[in-house]
């Protein structure tokens, strides 16, 4: 395969492994936040819930990493 190929294949993988779990992450994020408004009293289990899934978004991010990481690793 072409290193130009591979390399455009990285910064394709990159942009979309970043834009996606980051707008996720902001929905999230803004829900939780209106969750807590509309019931104080729920935070600490709205607070807990948003943290999980915000891993599992970073995960995902991590995963993209990975695989740029990889196609990386074909260049050379």
């Amino acid at each position: 395969m072409s290193s130009a190929i591979i390399a455009l294949a990285v910064a394709f993988v990159m942009g979309i492994a970043t834009i996606g779990p980051g707008l996720a992450q902001g929905n999230a994020a803004a829900r939780a936040m209106e969750g807590i408004a509309r019931q104080p009293e729920a935070a600490g289990d709205i607070r807990t819930t948003m943290i999980i899934a915000l891993a599992f978004m970073e995960a995902l991010t991590i995963y993209g990493l990975l695989i740029a990481f990889m196609l990386l690793g074909k260049m050379g």
